[in-house]
């Protein structure tokens, strides 16, 4: 046989050989086109067609930024093998995570990583015997059943090699420098690293998850908005509680079948506006307002909200962007007459800085909260926290965490941020934007303490004023009306990811990773 090599920024070596083995080295690193003619691992792997089934294409990188990272994007596809092994102390098979690795402040020789079985410090020694005693497992149904893939960090480093009191010694480190923490997340833990504007883990958001009656709004919540993603054959609409400083609570998800082509559809979004939560109080609440999208099928959006009036619903278009003087402009009267004057009482948009809501949103969502037992001390939430019910599952979990800010460079090579998707399902995200966009238009962001109070008393609940937030750019008089007040009646590696794809085939990986694809027959 013969060996061929070539570069990834070349598209004669990529596409001038046919190859039944194609190994691609560090895909990461790759440009995004190879001479202008295309994606350099798309030309590569059109070399191994030729021989259909008995292909095998491997992908191997060390990962780089999330949602711009190829190996990622092809592990996610894959069945996602992760090297399980055992606890020495109770035999729980399980893949190592960093965050189980646990050492002393200021002393990186204590490291030991701690068994999520049953919680037993597993010192460095053991790692041999657990090793040895180790199997691959698939974590995931893939996407692609011709794609296995396979990730490893550095925690897996054999005896002797690089041990976990150098990789905490390392992020002790790295700690402070978001490029040193890139470089340890990117090349020890074999992960991608997500730019400023840091995506929530969802997983995390799941261990925060809060146990109140389904439907229900908690004590803390004195109004109701919503906000309301127009699909294709759906609407999505999520209802969120909110209280002072801005503290939330999801409260409702619900999936209206048909989408804007079915009348139907729109009656139950109708139905929504009338429709009643009871408050942990015994009082029951409306939605104040409700923030729907135009973005798709305009028309029909503006004709619904035409029909039902202005007073609760509030139709919105997002703009992209930061450093906008407000988060929220309008509202703009879209409607004329034959001469061409706006009509007041005609449709209105609002346009929403969804940039800086997102990025709102992932504070509030990263930010530290008291533990359990402080809770019940009597410490409380800080300003802006996101309460998430139990019900909530991973799925919406994912669709809330699915964008990630990212620096891009734009066609004239200065560098700008903007919002990436890094799932392609975002709803949950979108919704929630709309939904504070709503509590924006309802005026929570400029309310007195009067008002505050005012809801409380209708509530009949009791909420000590929290800390402040420190002041945005929105500004703007305290405008309250009746129908934003809730209740009713009331007013208102040296690792990485390795990918293995078994169509006929080719397979991924990162450093020491490995991926590769190739004919199920064979395995």
């Amino acid at each position: 046989g013969i060996l061929i090599m070539t570069g990834a920024n070349s598209a004669v070596g990529l596409r001038s050989t046919p190859a039944r083995y194609i190994f691609l080295d560090e895909v990461d690193a790759y440009p995004a086109s190879a001479d202008e003619e295309g994606d350099p691992v798309t030309l590569a792997e059109a070399r191994s067609l030729t021989f259909a089934h008995r292909r095998k294409v491997f992908l191997v990188s060390t990962p780089t930024i999330r949602g711009l990272s190829r190996i990622e994007r092809e592990f996610e596809t894959s069945d996602q093998r992760r090297f399980f092994v055992p606890c020495p102390h109770c035999d729980v098979m399980q893949w190592l995570k960093f965050e189980r690795l646990r050492w002393e402040k200021g002393r990186p020789e204590t490291a030991e990583y701690l068994c999520e079985g049953c919680d037993a410090a597993i010192a460095e020694h053991h790692k041999t015997a657990m090793l040895e005693a180790g199997e691959w497992r698939a974590t995931a149904e893939p996407e692609d059943p011709g794609t296995v893939g396979y990730h490893l960090s550095a925690l897996y480093s054999p005896v002797g090699w690089l041990g976990w009191d150098r990789i905490a010694r390392a992020w002790e480190v790295a700690r402070g420098s978001d490029e040193a923490i890139k470089a340890f997340r990117n090349t020890v833990l074999g992960e991608t690293w997500v730019e400023t504007g840091e995506a929530p883990d969802w997983q995390r958001l799941a261990d925060r998850r809060e146990a109140w009656t389904p439907g229900s709004v908690p004590a803390g919540g004195l109004f109701l908005t919503a906000g309301a993603d127009v699909q294709k054959d759906r609407i999505e609409v999520d209802v969120w509680a909110w209280g002072r400083g801005l503290e939330s609570w999801l409260v409702d998800h619900l999936v209206l079948e048909g989408g804007p082509g079915d009348p139907a559809c729109w009656q139950q979004l109708t139905d929504l506006l009338v429709r009643t939560w009871a408050h942990e109080n015994g009082q029951h609440m409306t939605i104040a307002r409700l923030a729907i999208d135009t973005g798709f099928e305009t028309s029909a959006v503006y004709g619904w909200a035409r029909r039902v009036g202005f007073a609760q619903v509030v139709p919105v278009k997002g703009l992209e962007g930061f450093n906008r003087a407000s988060p929220v402009t309008g509202p703009t009267y879209v409607d004329a007459t034959v001469g061409g004057k706006r009509l007041r009482r005609g449709a209105r948009l609002w346009s929403v800085a969804t940039a800086t809501f997102k990025a709102e949103t992932y504070r509030f969502l990263r930010q530290d909260r008291p533990t359990a037992e402080e809770v019940m001390a009597g410490a409380s939430f800080p300003p802006g926290t996101v309460h998430l019910p139990t019900w909530a599952d991973g799925e919406w979990l994912k669709q809330l965490t699915a964008e990630q800010l990212v620096t891009v460079k734009g066609k004239r090579g200065f560098a700008k941020l903007e919002w990436q998707k890094l799932r392609e399902r975002n709803e949950a995200l979108d919704c929630r934007v709309y939904a504070r966009a709503a509590a924006w238009i309802a005026g929570a962001d400029r309310w007195s303490e009067a008002r505050w109070q005012d809801l409380e008393r209708q509530l009949a609940v009791e909420t000590p004023p929290p800390t402040p937030i420190p002041p945005g750019r929105s500004t703007g008089r305290d405008r309250p009306r009746r129908a934003s007040a809730a209740p009713t009646g009331s007013g208102g590696a040296e690792d990485g990811f390795e990918h293995d794809r078994l169509d006929g085939n080719r397979a991924l990986g990162a450093a020491p990773g490995l991926c590769q694809r190739h004919d199920p027959g064979q395995l």
